[in-house]
């Protein structure tokens, strides 16, 4: 039985998965596994209710598992074509996920935006290669959907890439977890690096060799907002794969400001480490209060800030050379209706679908713009966004080639 385990199924990324490889109809059996296995189960329910498998067939069940607990994670993927792994945040989760999938010999494909488990999990390619397990990491949007078209414009659209800036915005989801904002404090207090004149710098986002790098950026449909340099893997993948490349950034932010400012203000008053201090009595960790202090703010300031729902896009702006001269490649994914789940869980299941193929390049670890094929991506994520209603009124993908001159020209996409 051709049989997928999305781990973190009931999540806010993990749910759209599921629904995503629904529409897709590749596997004749989708696994919800949480450790809550009523959240896995209300998934699985919606997702049948949703008539999402209608399209292609396959059932759809739930599963409860602690994947801190290697020998029931290993059992659970014993026997399954692929683990998609959507649980966060990944410099906890990352690594050790992906070796019990090596481990069961499962192949194995994340949404990863983490630098250091993206370090961890490309020095254990050996160790994939050796059992025959093919891992395909940061499949979702940045990274995954960025990388895809970095690699798209270095196949033909571009004689040679030599400049990438990755930019991206998303808010006003239904719910955010504490994993999620624990990544956000986590990209605000480590090094990001950033790929400039051929050579990787670090800067921080809160310190002033990382404010010489926020831009303001107009993303389509959604308005101008500054951006912030991100630890995301890009800037650390694409050099490996682009020899011709001399500049790589990733820069990003989290609408309403006022939400993103409030996580910003509580890093920079230090209240988000994790030594934990005596209050009244009591020890608390100043990063456990941090969220949930973030967390209950978050409501009030969606309202302030007038945000109805979820809207997100991916701006990826690609500079280098075609027919003898300079040019530019921007991709602009915008939706006013649709989030990061979407964003980030439909990609995931593309990725999923195509290494149950056979279409993912392996065995051993790889980003992106190593293992898959550009079309073969955009082609099955829009499928599945158009089976599940995604695709509509205020979406929309756009690609302009931009001469020296400024002039700009769209580039069709062929789906």
């Amino acid at each position: 039985m051709k049989r997928v385990v999305v781990l973190g199924g009931a999540g806010g990324i993990g749910s759209v998965a599921v629904r995503a490889l629904g529409a897709l109809g590749t596997f004749e059996e989708i696994v919800v596994a949480d450790l809550s296995f009523e959240a896995a189960e209300a998934v699985a329910a919606k997702a049948v209710a949703a008539k999402a498998s209608a399209m292609g067939g396959g059932r759809i069940i739930a599963r409860g598992v602690d994947v801190n607990e290697p020998e029931s994670l290993g059992q659970l993927l014993s026997g399954a074509r692929v683990a998609l792994n959507c649980v966060g945040p990944f410099y906890r989760f990352g690594p050790p996920i992906l070796e019990a999938a090596i481990r069961a010999k499962v192949d194995y494909v994340d949404v990863c935006d983490d630098l250091a488990p993206t370090r961890t999990m490309l020095g254990m390619h050996e160790m994939a290669k050796e059992a025959g397990v093919s891992a395909l990491i940061g499949m979702g949007n940045s990274p995954g959907l960025a990388n895809v078209f970095v690699r798209l414009c270095a196949d033909g659209l571009l004689e040679r890439v030599e400049s990438v800036d990755i930019m991206h915005l998303h808010g006003g989801e239904p719910e955010e977890g504490a994993a999620v904002v624990k990544h956000r404090i986590h990209a605000m207090t480590n090094e990001v690096p950033l790929f400039v004149d051929g050579e990787l710098i670090s800067v921080w986002q809160l310190e002033e060799s990382g404010a010489r790098f926020v831009v303001e950026t107009d993303f389509p449909g959604l308005g101008k907002f500054p951006v912030y340099p991100y630890p995301h893997p890009e800037t650390i993948t694409l050099p490996a794969h682009l020899p011709d490349l001399r500049r790589a950034t990733n820069l990003g932010v989290i609408f309403p400001l006022a939400y993103f400012k409030l996580t910003q203000d509580m890093v920079r008053v230090g209240a988000c480490v994790e030594e934990p201090l005596v209050v009244e009595g009591r020890e608390v960790i100043p990063l456990e209060f941090s969220v949930a202090h973030i967390l209950a703010q978050r409501p009030r300031l969606l309202e302030e800030a007038g945000v109805k729902g979820p809207a997100g896009c991916l701006k990826v702006v690609v500079g280098g050379l075609a027919g003898g001269e300079r040019r530019q490649l921007v991709l602009a994914i915008s939706s006013t209706s649709a989030g990061a789940g979407e964003g980030t869980g439909i990609p995931a299941a593309a990725g999923a679908a195509l290494m149950a193929e056979g279409r993912v390049k392996g065995p051993g670890v790889l980003p992106p713009e190593a293992a898959v094929q550009p079309f073969e991506v955009l082609e099955l994520a829009m499928r599945a966004a158009k089976r599940m209603g995604v695709v509509g009124e205020g979406q929309s993908i756009t690609v302009e080639m931009v001469d020296e001159a400024g002039k700009r020209t769209p580039v069709p996409l062929p789906f």
